[in-house]
Order: structure tokens, then sequence, then C-alpha cells
């Protein structure tokens, strides 16, 4: 068990986060619309990097059971206080990948929703090597590490059922989550990031082995899906491939067809 000295300005990150996440309504209402069109009452959501939890709320507020993970003690601290007397909601304090067994966390000191365990995120291997003044800064960022436990989307299921959405927003570590995944799931939604095309990539190849799925997806925050109609992995892909740089984040959404 990790004994947790949270990094300097981490907890004045969290309160600022938790003030965006909970106080606007508007941002709320649609939530509720876009997660509307994936869940009915008694739905079984599992939620894979909760962060702060406003999309547990979210899940809740359409009446679904949530199993959420979360590995960073300060934002799951936050969600234990959050929904401690919801007893449809089962947090996880544990990270999701490929394997089960540990791996190493690094926690931002300025925005705990960019703590991470993929090393890819954080601009390792040779190409940060090459730039020492990257590396520096890297590590005044995400210089604290813990060691966390790791489990899979295929050990989840044969505990807690499958599930009818799957949430997966782990910076950087989405195609990991799913490698650990060999059943089809109703409704998959993954982080994707213009700076990271190849992860989005890997998830959508990685869905084609498991399914007939078509798909859609959300710029940045803006609860609000961006196509007329779904469309193949194929399209989807060539979508991301040009997106420009500036367009940042967001989410694609998997819908599985039978």
């Amino acid at each position: 068990m990790n004994v947790v000295t949270w990094p300097k300005g981490t907890v004045k990150a969290l309160s600022r986060r938790l003030r965006m996440h909970y106080g606007d309504k508007e941002r709320h209402a649609a939530m509720d619309r876009l997660y509307g069109a994936f869940l009915k009452p008694g739905d079984l959501v599992f939620d894979i990097g909760a962060h702060l939890g406003d999309r547990i709320s979210a899940f809740r507020r359409l009446g679904a059971r949530v199993i959420a993970l979360e590995p960073d003690p300060g934002p799951a601290r936050a969600i234990r206080l959050i929904h401690r007397r919801d007893p449809l909601v089962t947090l996880i304090q544990a990270a999701c990948g490929d394997h089960e067994g540990s791996i190493a966390l690094r926690i931002s000191r300025t925005d705990p929703a960019t703590s991470t365990v993929s090393a890819a995120f954080l601009g390792a291997g040779a190409g940060m090597r090459e730039q020492p003044e990257r590396q520096e800064r890297q590590e005044q960022l995400w210089g604290h590490e813990i060691t966390v436990p790791c489990t899979t989307l295929d050990k989840l299921i044969a505990r807690h059922g499958l599930p009818d959405l799957l949430k997966i927003d782990v910076e950087g570590f989405e195609a990991h989550v799913l490698a650990g995944l060999t059943r089809a799931v109703p409704a998959i939604s993954f982080e994707f990031a213009t700076e990271r095309r190849d992860v989005a990539e890997g998830c959508l190849a990685l869905l084609e082995t498991l399914g007939r799925y078509r798909f859609n997806l959300t710029l940045g925050d803006s609860q609000r899906l961006a196509l007329a109609e779904p469309v193949t992995a194929e399209a989807m892909g060539e979508h991301l491939r040009g997106l420009p740089r500036s367009a940042g984040s967001g989410d694609v959404y998997a819908v599985l067809r039978g």
C-alpha cells in the first residue's frame, strides 16, 4: 500500500477541478443528453479513469449502476466523499490495462486530470532524451510517481458483469485498456488527442476485432456528437487524421451493430 504525500499544488488543482466539474449546470444537462443516447435505467457502466466522478454523477442521474476505476489517490478520495452514500457506485482504486499486477502512475501536480500510467503520453523514450529541456519540464510537472494496482477489462467483466457502456479516459493508455478486452461491449467511448492520433488508431483497430461497430465523436468538452450519422472505423480514422492539431482532444463513441 502506498503512503502518498501529494505533490505541492495538487490540492489546489483538485479544488479548482471540482468547482469546474460540479458547478456548471448547463454542462451537466448536456452530459445527460449525450449519455442518455447510450443508457437506460438499470444499465451497467464501467468508468475507466473516473477522475473526480462528474461522469459518475451523470450516469447515476440516468439511473445506471457504476463501476468506477481511479488509481490516483486524490481524485479517488473525492469520489468516495461525493458518492459514499450511493450503493450503486463501486469505486476501485486501480488502473486498467492489458495485464494484471501493478504499474507506475505519474501524478501531475498542476492538473490531476493528466496524471497517467502512459510513458508515451509523457513523451518518454528517444525523442525525450534528445530534448533535455522538455525532460526537465516533464519531471517538474509529473515528477511524483507511485505504484498502483492494475487490472483488465476481462477481469472486471468476470467479477461485475458485461457493461452496457464502457467509458475510457486514461491519458494516452486507452489502447492498452482495450487490449485487455476480448468481448464486444454494446457501447464504448475512448478519449483521443490530436497529438497522439496513433493511440486512437490502435483503439479503432482493436474494436474492429471485437465486433461490428459504428463510430461518432465529440470534440473538446462539447458533450455533443459531431457527425450526423455514425461511420465505419476506416472513415473515423480518416476523420481523426484530418482534424487540425488545434482541435485538441475529444471522445470517440463506438456502438455495436447487430
